[in-house]
C-alpha cells in the first residue's frame, strides 16, 4: 500500500494535466464518477486535482457543487493525518525516500487548495448564492475539525483575511456567517482574535489618523486601505458580542472550544465565567486595534452613534476608550454630538474624569444642533448631564442662558425644547432662579436706569461658561416668547410661571416628548388642538339649541 501511495502521488501531475485539458467538457455524470472513484481508493488520487479545477465561481453550478462535496467527503476523515505545514515543507524539501511522508506532503498541498478554493468561492462576487453558501458551511466544518477537535484556526484566519481584502460586497457572507455562526463563543473568540491581527497589519501599512480621513471627507477617492477598514467593521457588526449577562452555558462550535490542553473546569459556572473573560478580553482588543484605524467618515459616524449601546457593555475595560472618545469629542460639531454618548458613559459608569467637558458641551449649543439627525439623542444627554446637584450655580446659569438665546433663532419645535430644559434647570437648582426676575439696583440715580435696563451683561460669543456673565443677567428671551408667532411655543411659556422651586407641586418634563418635534409635528399638533376645540365648540351650541 505504501509502494502505491508513493507511486500514485508522483504520477499526480501528469494525470492532472491529463484531467485539466478535459475539464471543461465534463458532464455532471463524469465529475460524480471521479468523486465516487477517488472516495474508494487510493489508486484514484489523481482525480483530486481535477476535481480541484472545476471549483471555480465561474463554473457550472451543478458540476462546481458536485466537485466540493466529493473533495470535502475526501478530506474529511484524512484531515487528522495531514501533516502541519512545516513538516510538509520539511518533508517535501528533503526529497524523502518515506513514501507516507512523501503523501502527507502532497495531501498538505492539495488540502491547502482546496481551503484556498472554498475561501474564493466564499468571497468571490461571481459565485452563485447556492455555492456560497455550501463552500462556507464546508469550510467552517473544517474549522471545527481541527488537530484533536480544536478549533482550526490557521485556516479560519486565511478566510478573514480575504474576506477584509475582498473588493468585492461582502454582505451576503456575511450574512451568512453571523446568522449561523456567531451564536458559537469559538467562532466569535477566534474572530476578534483574527481581526485584531489583521487590524494591526493594517495600521501598520497606512498612514495618518482619523481625524484627518475626518477633514478630508473624500468618499470618493477611497483607496484600498479604506475599504479594507470597512471590511473589518462590517465583520465586528456582524460577530457582536454574546450577551455575557445572560450566558450561564456557552455554545462551541469545535469539540475542544477555548480550553487549553490538560485544563479542566471545576465547575460549569466557573467555566462560564472564565469564557466570558476571555471573551471581552479579545472583543475589546480586537476594537482597540480597529479603532486606530484611519476610519473612513461614514463608518466613523457610525461608530460613534452605536458605540455605547454595542461595545461599551462588552469590553473588558471601557475606560480605556477615553482617548479615542476624548479626541473625537474635541473635532467640534456633528462628531462631538456623536461621541457626547460613549462619553457620558464613561463618566457617570466607569470613573472617567474630563475637566473640559462641560465647557465643550457649552460650545455645542448652536442653532445647528437642533436640526441636527441626532439631536434627539444629543437634547436628552445634554437633559442628563445638567441634572447633577453638584453643578455650580455660573455653569447651570450659563447653559440656561445660552439656551433662551437661542430660543429667539431656532424654529418653533427647537423653542418647545429649551423651555423643557430651562424649566428642568430652574427646577433642580433653586440658586438660579433670580434669573427669572432680576431687580435692578437704584443706587447710581434715576439717569442710569433705562441704560442698566438695556443692557445685557451676557456675553454670547463667550466659549467660557465662567466667563460669560450670565449670573448678572436674566432670561428676558424667554419673557420675549410669551409673544413668539406659534401659538404652541406661546402657551408653553406659561409653564415657567409658577414657583419651580416648590418640588412637590411642580414635575420634571421628558425631554423625549419634545426632542423629536419639527415643523410638521408643531403644525399638526396645532391642528389637532383647534379641531378639538372645534368640535367641543359645535356640541355646546347644539346643546343650547336643543
Amino acid at each position: 500500500m505504501a509502494k502505491s501511495s508513493s507511486a500514485t502521488a508522483t504520477a499526480t501531475a501528469s494525470g492532472t494535466k491529463k484531467r485539466k485539458s478535459k475539464s471543461g467538457a465534463l458532464t455532471h455524470e463524469e465529475v460524480k464518477a471521479l468523486g465516487l472513484e477517488l472516495l474508494s481508493s487510493r489508486a484514484h488520487l489523481n482525480h483530486a486535482p481535477t476535481l480541484l479545477a472545476l471549483l471555480s465561481p465561474t463554473a457550472l453550478l451543478s458540476i462546481a457543487l458536485e466537485a466540493l462535496i466529493s473533495l470535502q467527503s475526501f478530506f474529511e476523515p484524512l484531515l487528522p493525518s495531514i501533516p502541519s505545514a512545516s513538516a510538509a515543507a520539511a518533508a517535501a524539501g528533503g526529497a524523502s525516500d518515506d513514501p507516507e511522508l512523501v503523501f502527507g506532503a502532497w495531501l498538505r498541498q492539495r488540502f491547502e487548495e482546496f481551503v484556498a478554493a472554498l475561501v474564493e468561492l466564499s468571497v468571490s462576487p461571481d459565485s452563485d448564492e447556492a455555492i456560497r453558501e455550501v463552500a462556507l458551511d464546508a469550510f467552517m466544518d473544517f474549522v471545527k475539525l481541527g488537530k484533536d477537535g480544536s478549533f482550526h484556526s490557521a485556516i479560519y484566519h486565511k478566510f478573514l483575511h480575504a474576506v477584509v481584502h475582498a473588493t468585492n460586497s461582502i454582505d451576503d457572507v456575511l450574512e451568512l456567517l453571523g446568522s449561523k455562526y456567531s451564536k458559537y463563543a469559538d467562532v466569535c473568540f477566534f474572530t476578534y482574535t483574527s481581526l485584531d491581527k489583521i487590524a494591526n497589519s493594517l495600521g501598520s501599512q497606512t498612514t495618518g489618523s482619523g481625524k484627518d480621513v475626518l477633514q478630508n471627507g473624500d468618499d470618493g477617492a477611497e483607496d484600498r486601505s479604506a475599504i479594507c477598514v470597512r471590511n473589518v467593521y462590517n465583520i465586528l457588526v456582524h460577530v457582536p458580542a454574546l450577551d455575557f449577562k445572560k450566558e450561564s452555558k456557552f455554545d462551541m462550535w469545535s469539540t475542544v472550544g477555548l480550553s487549553s490542553k490538560g485544563e479542566k473546569d471545576t465547575s460549569e459556572g466557573s467555566s462560564a465565567t472564565r469564557i466570558s473573560k476571555k471573551l471581552k478580553l479579545k472583543f475589546t482588543k480586537a476594537w482597540l486595534a480597529f479603532l486606530k484605524l484611519p476610519l473612513p467618515l461614514d463608518v466613523y459616524k457610525e461608530v460613534l452613534a452605536t458605540l455605547h449601546q454595542n461595545v461599551i457593555p462588552s469590553m473588558s475595560n471601557p475606560a480605556i476608550l477615553c482617548d479615542f472618545l476624548t479626541t473625537s469629542y474635541d473635532i467640534g460639531g456633528v462628531i462631538s454630538v456623536m461621541a457626547l454618548s460613549g462619553l457620558f458613559i464613561l463618566m457617570t459608569q466607569h470613573q472617567l474624569e474630563y475637566p473640559k467637558f462641560y465647557d465643550k458641551l457649552y460650545a455645542l449649543l448652536t442653532p445647528a444642533v437642533f436640526m441636527a439627525k441626532h439631536r434627539s439623542v444629543f437634547l436628552q444627554l445634554l437633559d442628563a448631564c445638567l441634572k447633577s446637584s453638584y453643578l455650580q450655580a455660573y455653569l447651570v446659569a450659563s447653559f440656561a442662558k445660552r439656551l433662551s438665546r437661542l430660543a429667539l433663532s431656532v424654529p418653533p419645535a427647537g423653542a418647545l425644547i429649551i423651555i423643557a430644559l430651562i424649566h428642568n434647570l430652574l427646577r433642580r437648582h433653586p440658586s438660579i432662579n433670580f434669573l427669572v426676575h432680576w431687580e435692578v439696583a437704584q443706587d447710581d440715580g434715576e439717569a442710569s436706569l433705562p441704560k442698566k435696563i438695556g443692557a445685557d451683561p451676557f456675553n454670547n460669543e463667550e466659549t467660557d461658561p465662567a466667563k460669560s456673565g450670565a449670573m448678572r443677567s436674566s432670561l428676558w428671551e424667554i419673557d420675549t416668547l410669551r409673544h413668539h408667532y406659534t401659538p404652541a411655543v406661546s402657551r408653553f411659556v406659561a409653564s415657567l410661571e409658577t414657583d419651580l422651586t416648590v418640588r412637590a407641586k411642580t414635575m420634571e418634563m421628558k425631554i423625549t416628548d419634545f426632542s423629536s418635534g419639527s415643523y410638521a409635528t408643531v403644525f399638526r399638533d396645532e391642528v389637532c388642538l383647534h379641531r378639538t376645540r372645534l368640535t367641543t365648540f359645535t356640541h355646546s351650541f347644539l346643546r343650547l339649541l336643543i
